[in-house]
C-alpha cells in the first residue's frame, strides 16, 4: 500500500483527491496538510510514501516546502501538483528535489501513475520536460535573466514582483531589510533591470508570477 500525504490550501481539491485515489487498491491517502507549516509537522509525525504537494500554499509555498524537507535529510518521494504550466515551473521544482511534476488539468489515471512511479524511486516528467532538463545542462546555453540567479535572488525576485515591501520580504524569509535591498540590488544588476517596476514587467511576461 503506497501511503500518500495530501498537501493543498484548498479543501474541495484534497476531497476530489481523495475520491480519485479511493478507486485504487495500492494508494490511499494517510495525511492531509493545508500549508507548508503543516507539511513539516505531520512529516514529522508521521510516515508516508509520497507526498503530493501544491505549489501555490500559505505558511511556506510548494518550493520553499521542498527545500526545507530535502534540507532536512526527508528523502520521502514528492510528487507537485500544480495548476501551473509545466514550462513554468516544473524543471525549477525538479531541480529543488522533487521527483515528479503534474499540472492539475491532468486526467485521473496520470495521477495515480505519478504517485506510482515516484513511489517506486523513478522521476515522473514529461518527455518534453527530459529535453528541458538537457538543454539546461549544456553549460554552452543561454539562459534567460532570471535564470541565473541564485535560489534565495530568485525568491526575493518572485516576492518583489507580487509587489511586497522590503519589510514584507524581510520577516517572510527570515531575513533582515538591509540584506533584501542586498539581495534586490543584486537582482537588478543581473536582471540588467533598472528597478522593481521592470522586475515586475519581467515576472509577468515571463509567467512567472500570474
Amino acid at each position: 500500500m503506497i501511503n500518500v500525504l495530501i498537501a493543498d490550501d484548498h479543501a474541495i481539491l484534497r476531497e476530489g483527491l481523495k475520491t480519485i485515489l479511493s478507486e485504487t487498491d495500492d494508494v490511499r491517502v494517510y495525511a492531509e496538510a493545508a500549508s507548508g507549516a503543516e507539511v513539516l509537522e505531520k512529516v514529522d509525525a508521521s510516515c508516508c510514501d509520497v507526498i503530493v504537494l501544491d505549489i501555490s500554499m500559505p505558511k511556506g509555498n510548494g518550493l520553499q516546502t521542498l527545500r526545507a524537507l530535502r534540507e532536512k535529510g526527508i528523502k520521502i518521494p514528492i510528487l507537485i501538483l500544480s495548476m501551473h504550466e509545466e514550462d513554468q515551473y516544473a524543471l525549477r521544482m525538479i531541480k529543488a528535489g522533487a521527483n515528479g511534476y503534474l499540472t492539475k488539468e491532468s486526467a485521473p489515471e496520470k495521477l495515480i501513475e505519478a504517485i506510482r512511479t515516484v513511489a517506486g524511486g523513478r522521476k515522473y516528467i514529461s518527455k518534453a520536460l527530459v529535453e528541458k532538463m538537457a538543454f539546461a545542462l549544456d553549460e554552452t546555453s543561454e539562459k534567460l535573466p532570471h535564470e541565473k540567479l541564485a535560489k534565495r535572488e530568485y525568491e526575493v525576485m518572485i516576492l518583489i514582483s507580487q509587489g511586497d515591501k522590503t519589510n514584507e520580504i524581510a520577516a517572510k524569509l527570515g531575513l533582515s531589510p538591509k540584506t533584501v535591498s542586498t539581495y534586490k540590488n543584486r537582482i537588478l544588476e543581473k536582471m540588467q533591470l533598472n528597478n522593481s517596476a521592470e522586475l515586475t514587467r519581467y515576472a509577468v511576461e515571463k509567467k512567472l508570477i500570474e
